[in-house]
């Protein structure tokens, strides 16, 4: 059995999250979706707020051996703790590509055993990212092919004042 995780901060989770668990569950027996909760990091929504959503965006796409799991420690601990031996990162620019392979390295320090795989975005979230997102948000823009109704009502009611 194959089992993998995805990490991330998920702040908010995006339509795009969604394509790449969508995806990501179809190649492994298993996929964990890890909420970082880094209290170091100002984020928007609460670890739990994210989990929440998190979970309702993946039981409303009627996606199937997925969890989700908040976690306040090296992912890769968390890797090792369940047996997880697949870390998977989205791609978008090939800027994405240098950084993801540097922290794939330094996972790779702490704990050998855990492979990176890489998943292009599908081509219509290419450009979606979180803070992008979230600006939009503040600047009135439609949102509505970026998150889900439930993400937007609850980045509204955060956001603006």
């Amino acid at each position: 059995m194959i089992k993998a995780a995805f990490p991330g901060s998920f702040d908010p989770p995006t339509l795009g999250h969604l394509n790449l668990i969508k995806r990501a569950s179809r190649l492994f027996d298993s996929l964990d979706v890890i909420i970082a909760d880094n209290s170091q990091k100002k984020h928007v929504l609460s670890a739990d707020e994210r989990l929440s959503l998190m979970e309702g965006m993946i039981g409303d796409a009627g996606i199937s051996r997925v969890r989700v799991v908040k976690w306040d420690s090296l992912i890769v601990n968390y890797c090792r703790e369940n047996d997880i031996k697949v870390m998977v990162r989205g791609l978008r620019p090939l800027s994405d590509f240098g950084y993801e392979f540097e922290l794939s390295m330094i996972n790779k320090t702490f704990n050998s055993q855990v492979e990176t795989i890489f998943l292009p975005t599908d081509p219509k979230y290419f450009v979606l990212r979180a803070s992008s997102v979230r600006e939009l948000i503040l600047l009135g823009g439609d949102v509505s092919r970026m998150v889900t109704p439930e993400v937007e009502a609850l980045l509204k009611e955060r956001l603006i004042p």
